[in-house]
Parts: C-alpha cells; structure tokens; sequence
C-alpha cells in the first residue's frame, strides 16, 4: 500500500476505512516557525521509526493561530529542519480554522496561550489538546505496558496514549509555567532557530516512541 498526498504536504494512508487515521496537529501563532518545524520533525521521526511515509495511518499537519495563509515556512525554519535531515519542501502556511480542530484526535501547541485559544474554540478540543512539552511530560509518566500493542495498529495505539495523558494531566504539574512554553524564534538570528529545533526535537522524542513503540536509532 502507497501513500496519497493530500495536496498539502500531508499524507495519508489509501484506502482508509473510516477512524483508520490519527491526524496529529501542531499550532503555533504565524505557521511559519515553530509549528512547521515541529510538524516535520514529527514526520521525519515517524519515517524513521516506522520505516515508510504512511506512518502506520497517522496524518500530521500544523496550523497558525494568527496564521500566514499561503506563507512559506521561513528560511531560518528550513535550515533547522535541514540540520536534522527532515524535509521542509512542499509546505504552505495555515490559519488554524474549526474544521482542523474538529478533525485532529490530537493538537500540540507551542504555548499555553495556543492551548487555550484551541480550547475556546470549543468542539470538545480540551480533553486533546496539550503544549507538546506537556505532552511529553505527560507521556514521560505514562506506564508503556498499559498501552495497546503494535499489533493492534499505531491509531490505537495513539488514542489510547490521548486517553492516558488527558487522565494524568490534574496530577502532573508543570514545575513552571514557562516549562510548557516553546518560544517564537520569528525574526531571532539563526542560532536561536536552532537551539528552538533542539528543545522541540527533544520534546518530540519520547512522544514519538510512545506512539509507535520504537525508539529513535542510536
């Protein structure tokens, strides 16, 4: 089986029965920097772990809050993405709009200001809608055994890793609030570009070897 663009950089897989996906969406205000380099470095780290483009039925996209409809990522964001061999080609910026709410099973935004905009737009986002790195917090405290098994596809997998971390989220605080915060590098020299791409990496890390089960090559 081969994966179909869907004529906006993303893929899925073909043919796919219905709840056979797992949309993944990254937000951030502009969806020129953070979220475009967090939604490619969620993709190149699903390749690299599964070993193909369908990435088990998981669709992952981005968005904009305030959002540059049309815009391309900026330059700084593709030299990061290329410092990780990830592919920056093909993406077109987003205004994040009801219908990507509706449709993610999961939405990781860059802030909590992007959280809670997500949220207040309503469409029962709250309970799957995280920051990433309170996410991955969450994720780091989930017990792995408790999750379905691969055999039973990376899209159960994945809502049941939702259901999980929406439970523990009251328990585990952040030490900060600054901890849950990935902060815009828009207009910032090339070296802060760079050291954003190092924290949301990390950040991404664990989160992808719990939704599929294997960690990132040595």
């Amino acid at each position: 089986m081969r994966g179909i663009g869907n004529g906006d950089g993303t893929w899925s897989t073909a043919p796919a029965a219905p709840g056979a996906t797992f949309r993944i969406l990254h937000v951030s205000t502009g969806n020129v920097c953070r979220s475009p380099i967090t939604e490619r470095l969620t993709r190149h780290a699903l390749a690299d772990r599964l070993g193909d483009p369908l990435w088990g039925g998981l669709v992952v996209e981005s968005a904009g809050t305030w959002g540059h409809e049309g815009a391309p990522m900026e330059a700084n964001a593709e030299t990061v993405l290329a410092d990780f061999g990830a592919d920056a080609s093909g993406f077109v910026g987003r205004e994040l709009l009801d219908e990507h709410v509706i449709e993610a099973d999961l939405v990781l935004t860059a802030t909590r200001d992007h959280r809670a905009q997500v949220i207040s737009m309503g469409h029962s986002a709250g309970l799957r809608t995280f920051t990433l790195k309170e996410f991955t917090r969450l994720v780091n405290a989930i017990d792995m055994a408790t999750l379905p098994p691969l055999e039973d596809g990376v899209v159960a997998r994945a809502r049941a890793l939702v259901r999980a971390a929406a439970a523990l989220r009251g328990w585990l605080l952040a030490p900060t609030a600054e901890a849950d915060e990935v902060y815009d590098p828009y207009g910032a020299p090339l070296t802060f570009f760079r050291s954003i791409g190092e924290e949301i990496n990390e950040a991404l890390d664990p989160v992808v070897t719990a939704l599929t089960g294997v960690p990132a090559r040595a």
